[in-house]
């Protein structure tokens, strides 16, 4: 029987607190995001409150959108016995592989009550280009 090591139980406990602080963190760097297929296109939102429109850099290369950006905002009030600050800064990206059928030429985006909505066209359906070949016999 092999007996467990009061330090093989400690160990976890005491990291457990900043896993959770890490998984928050990434949580709040990254933004939260949908992703949906119509029939004429694919759409990717993003919640980005509190980032500006020339914060924001959207890049298509490759068959991968890349969203990557900044945030900064801050909000101060001031009374006659009393003050307050708020500040929240802080980098994201996120990239999204598209479907072989996308139109990378077509993207658009468009950036509305703190959400940034990306549109990515799908490609007509390729026509069949097959024929017909005449066998010949001797």
């Amino acid at each position: 029987m092999v007996e467990k090591s009061p330090i093989g139980t400690f160990w976890p406990q005491l990291y457990e607190p900043f896993r959770q602080f890490g998984g928050k963190l990434a949580e709040w760097i990254a933004p939260a995001s949908e992703a949906s297929s119509a029939d004429d296109a694919y759409r990717i939102t993003m919640e980005l409150p509190g980032v500006a429109e020339e914060d924001i850099h959207l890049t298509v290369e490759n068959g991968v959108i890349a969203v990557r950006g900044e945030k900064k905002t801050e909000r101060e009030e001031k009374g006659d016995t009393w003050y307050f600050s708020e500040r929240q800064y802080g980098s994201f990206q996120r990239s999204f592989r598209v479907p072989t059928d996308s139109d990378e030429a077509g993207v658009s985006a468009d950036l509305r009550d703190g959400v940034l909505t990306i549109t990515i066209p799908r490609k007509p359906p390729a026509e069949k280009s097959g024929k017909r070949v005449k066998i010949s016999t001797g």
